[in-house]
């Protein structure tokens, strides 16, 4: 069964708690982009928001961590309530590193995941696969939301699950950018097991654009 995980970066927050009680009630996941600046030329909020949702929801809370520091930020957001953190390769020197952020997440009784990006390949996320329980497929450019699906993500998403099956290891595929009613179904046949979406989710009617989805 698909999980849906509406981004609260597309949430309206003069209405945030009235969002997050419909959340609540037709979403699978919440999921968080966390920017810096940095990484992604963007910057988006602080585990402050995280600890706010968390006393309205009981929701499994999903974290995408978009930083050039992903271990210290991990461990703000694991403080704040996070239910999983996923982070890119990018962002650390090697496969020691990685290792050693995925070790220390898990210590912390929390999911984690590795980020694949557009132009990051699964040959360079191979070593950690059977270590992680989510890889995110980046279907956009990270950093900004509203973006057009890339299809060529597919290709990933596939692969993805043609290894998991030949390797019998245990991670969820998720996939962030461009997602609507369109792009995930493809996403879904594709064998994707968790959709984030954020401008569809919030542009509307919030309760029919999820179950449009599923």
């Amino acid at each position: 069964m698909i999980k849906i995980a509406p981004s609260v970066l597309s949430l309206d927050f003069s209405k945030f708690s009235e969002q997050i009680e419909v959340l609540n009630n037709h979403a699978d996941w919440i999921h968080f982009d966390v920017m810096d600046g940095h990484f992604v030329p963007n910057i988006s909020y602080g585990p402050k928001v995280l600890e706010e949702v968390k006393k309205l929801t009981t929701l499994f809370c999903d974290v995408h961590i978009m930083v050039s520091n992903p271990k210290d930020v991990a461990k703000w957001f694991i403080d704040a309530g996070a239910d999983s953190i996923t982070f890119h390769i990018e962002a650390v020197e090697n496969h020691f590193e990685a290792l050693e952020i995925i070790e220390y997440i898990k210590s912390r009784g929390v999911k984690t995941g590795i980020v694949v990006k557009p132009k990051t390949t699964i040959q360079e996320i191979q070593p950690l696969l059977k270590a992680v329980d989510i890889v995110l497929v980046m279907s956009v450019e990270p950093g900004f939301g509203g973006q057009t699906f890339m299809h060529d993500s597919l290709i990933k998403v596939k692969e993805l699950v043609k290894l998991r099956e030949s390797l019998d290891y245990n991670y969820l595929i998720e996939i962030d950018g461009g997602i609507d009613k369109d792009t995930g179904k493809l996403a879904k046949a594709a064998g994707v097991d968790i959709l984030v979406a954020g401008s569809y989710v919030f542009n509307g009617n919030i309760v029919e654009n999820i179950k449009s989805l599923r």
